[in-house]
């Protein structure tokens, strides 16, 4: 058995980009990425919104906060540098009522810490001059907001992990890991591989992989299904960029919203209910031990008996394209049901605390041979490279 210096668990986006950054500190190392799917970025980075988000959103001082704005930066020029198609389009946040205009200028102050450069605090006919059929009390524009398709920003990071020597290994699960003094055994469904280190990127089994290498995370994964429509063509051109509510900060969700993607269509969503399965892209798609896992972790019934309203107004908005449309009138009344066709869906792995709350922030813990990334939600993908430099220094620092 040939021993490797880095196994990294995961080829989602924030897997790829950990060891590309690995390789690019190192080239000499010998690196191998597990993925128990036939090909790279098949769960949450192929199945979002594609929004190069500007770090608006987050709370000073946080990782999401840093690790974004270092982040999109470093994915322009990677975009760039590799003839990926991006555009800087820019968004609006719209405020309907007098709270969500107190929000909303909560949210600028935050951009302001977080340096999010060139925002705006716009009137109704300011807001009109950028998206003509949105209503508003007042609109924030962020103009550093971009889109791009993440499966071809996941697709040339693996290629440029293999140029670089690394190797993707695919349909291979992990399923088990054997801790010796100075290295690990990770067992695939192929295989046996030792290693100096293990980096567990696997997103939404990121916390059962910790538990494979004798580690207690301090979270659960616990999905939830984000599900789209798409406007039909005759109606895209009431949408020109990107179109956002006011966030409720109660939860780190972003509201259902308007986005244009690369290809020039139009997405409507995501909402945000409860999957019975961490990999449940449908309404009818179950897991018996997916849900066991989630219904018998003590925080999932503390956070459950606090928000039990929205979660069930989520689930019946989930079969209802008229309240589904409702949402969206709020921010362009222009829309009907009737311009909405099915999208469609992903699953994001949200991590919840013990007690109940739902992590706001990137959680990446490094013990002896193994660094976890436990909470990578959105803006993970526009932050990949960045958690990818993060993750690279802590693994360096084990291998030095």
């Amino acid at each position: 058995m040939k021993k490797q210096d880095v196994i990294v668990i995961g080829a989602g986006i924030v897997g790829l980009a950990t060891a590309y950054r690995l390789l690019e500190r190192m080239p000499s190392l010998n690196v191998v990425v597990l993925e128990k799917e036939a090909k790279p970025g098949t769960h949450q980075t192929g199945h979002n919104s594609g929004v190069i988000h500007s770090g608006l959103y987050y709370r000073p001082g946080s990782l999401k906060a840093s690790l974004c704005m270092e982040g999109a930066r470093a994915l322009v020029d990677f975009c760039r540098d590799h003839s990926i198609p991006f555009e800087i389009c820019g968004k609006i946040v719209v405020a309907t009522n007098s709270l969500e205009v107190k929000r909303l200028q909560e949210l600028q102050r935050r951009g302001t810490a977080n340096g999010v450069p060139d925002m705006a605090f716009l009137s109704p006919a300011e807001a009109r001059n950028i998206e003509p059929h949105v209503r508003c009390l007042h609109a924030l524009w962020v103009p550093t907001t971009g889109i791009v398709d993440f499966r071809q920003v996941a697709q040339k990071l693996a290629q440029e992990v293999e140029a670089r020597g690394g190797r993707l290994l695919f349909a291979q699960p992990v399923v088990g890991m054997h801790q010796g003094r100075s290295t690990t055994v990770v067992v695939s469904s192929k295989g046996e591989f030792s290693t100096r280190l293990v980096i567990n990127c696997a997103g939404l089994h990121a916390d059962r992989v910790a538990r494979l290498g004798g580690f207690t995370p301090p979270c659960r994964i616990v999905p939830f299904r984000g599900e789209y429509y798409s406007l039909h063509k005759a109606r895209r051109h009431l949408v020109r960029s990107l179109i956002y509510p006011v966030p409720d900060p109660r939860f780190p969700f972003l509201g259902v919203h308007f986005t244009r993607r690369i290809d020039g269509s139009v997405e409507a969503g995501p909402n945000a209910v409860l999957a019975w399965a961490r990999e449940g892209y449908t309404r009818t798609t179950v897991q018996r031990r997916d849900i066991l896992e989630t219904l018998t972790y003590p925080g999932f019934f503390k956070l459950a008996r606090k928000y039990w309203k929205t979660g069930l107004q989520e689930m019946i908005r989930s079969v209802s394209k008229s309240l589904f449309a409702k949402a969206l009138q709020k921010l362009v009344p222009d829309i009907t049901a009737k311009d909405l066709a099915p999208g469609g869906a992903g699953v994001r792995a949200q991590a919840l605390s013990s007690d109940g709350r739902l992590l706001d922030d990137f959680v990446i813990i490094a013990e002896a041979g193994q660094v976890h990334v436990l909470n990578a939600p959105s803006p993970a993908a526009t932050s990949s490279l960045a958690i990818g430099d993060v993750v690279a220094a802590k693994a360096l620092s084990f291998l030095r």
